[in-house]
């Protein structure tokens, strides 16, 4: 069990490495204007969603993997753990949310500026505060 605990926090840490990196990218991307940097971008952009999407993906698996293992006992009387699974959804709208930037930003559709990522890069660590609080603290 502490092996499977240890590896889902491995990926989330690999996953929110990319939720935290890839909005500061949308916010160079931006501002640039020449095209050797907007192509250096979109090269970076598409290889880091890939990476983050694997931490997302093997953080969710290891994340399910506890929850078999803890059975039907995390439904009752935990309702920080449910609060934690709603907060990992809105998570993963929020990495959906980057990826549809990663698109528009390669079709050069992206219309956001760089104020606007750069508060959508605040967004990851409102999540990952609450998660971790709710996860260590437990208080409800």
């Amino acid at each position: 069990m502490l092996w499977i605990q240890a590896f889902h926090v491995i990926f989330m840490v690999t996953w929110f490495a990319g939720l935290f990196y890839l909005p500061r990218l949308f916010v160079y991307h931006a501002d640039a204007t020449d095209a050797i940097s907007l192509d250096r971008f979109c090269v970076m952009e598409r290889r880091l969603s890939i990476l983050m999407s694997i931490g997302a993906a093997l953080t969710i698996a290891f994340g399910l993997w506890l929850l078999w293992h803890l059975g039907l006992s995390w439904l009752s009387g935990s309702g920080w753990m449910h609060t934690k699974l709603l907060l990992v959804v809105g998570l993963v709208g929020y990495h959906g949310w980057c990826q549809v930037q990663v698109k528009r930003f390669r079709e050069q559709r992206a219309t956001g500026s760089a104020r606007y990522y750069r508060l959508m890069n605040e967004v990851p660590g409102v999540f990952l505060i609450a998660i971790v609080v709710l996860a260590v603290v437990k208080p409800f």
